[in-house]
């Protein structure tokens, strides 16, 4: 065999350096060197997962995690239509069902939170809500999500179970879009999640009413398929089924799946 000379070593020694320094391989977060992490979640995560966001960057020194919040039927469709996302995380399995159905979720979803509606109103309650029967009452300015959002079919079952029927003054996108005009005033009760009237304090009262246990949501998370940095999307995923993450969305008023 002729021996190697000093230039060929150089040329080969090179090589391996660019061949082992491309790309994000599916190893640990250390091989991954840094990068954006892009996270699909609903908006009733918002609060939660921007926390558990800072605490996934403070222990990967480099990494940066992105959300994209929204109305989780959106958000499947923005994936389905090639978004570049690590991870999905739907308030439904119907949503996550729509990526997974396209071959865009790697591997099954895990269920990793539940959540439940209340009736949300101004802190004020000028409309003097107190049951869900009052949402039919004339004269009060109801919102509700739109009927294929998550917060909206859980809302269509609620009253369903309730026996009442409500004519709303809007139909929003996402959860979060009630929550707000219900803040502001704009409107005199919504249905919200339990955490989305939580995180809202003093501004909005979240009234509990039983029909709730009816319409129950199981909050699903998977890897996308095509994930740019499928390292790093096992780990926030980790992240949110473990010790860490439970106790995060229990504060926030989560519940156990």
């Amino acid at each position: 065999m002729p021996k190697r000379t000093p230039a060929a070593a150089a040329t080969a020694a090179l090589l391996l350096v660019i061949v082992t320094g491309c790309g994000d391989t599916g190893g640990s977060s250390a091989s991954s060197g840094g990068g954006t992490l892009t996270v699909f979640a609903a908006a009733s995560l918002t609060e939660t997962f921007t926390s558990l966001g800072k605490d996934f960057e403070a222990a990967h020194p480099g990494v940066k995690v992105r959300f994209n919040f929204g109305g989780s039927s959106s958000l499947a469709r923005q994936i389905t239509q090639g978004a570049p996302a690590d991870v999905f995380a739907a308030a439904s399995p119907a949503t996550m069902k729509t990526v997974t159905d396209a071959g865009d979720a790697a591997g099954p979803p895990q269920v990793f939170t539940r959540n439940r509606l209340v009736i949300a109103v101004p802190a004020k309650d000028p409309g003097k809500v107190g049951a869900i029967t009052d949402l039919s009452r004339p004269g009060l300015k109801i919102v509700l999500c739109a009927e294929q959002v998550p917060c909206g079919a859980a809302a269509k079952k609620a009253l369903g179970a309730a026996g009442v029927t409500v004519k709303p003054a809007s139909q929003e996108q996402d959860v979060r879009a009630v929550l707000t005009k219900v803040r502001l005033g704009e409107a005199d009760a919504g249905l919200v999640y339990r955490t989305d009237a939580k995180a809202a304090g003093t501004q909005v009262k979240g009234i509990e009413f039983p029909e709730s246990a009816k319409a129950i949501n199981d909050y699903p998370i998977a890897r996308v398929a095509k994930a740019p940095r499928p390292a790093l999307a096992k780990e926030f995923i980790a992240l949110v089924l473990g010790a860490q993450g439970r106790d995060a969305l229990a504060r926030a008023g989560f519940e156990a799946p």
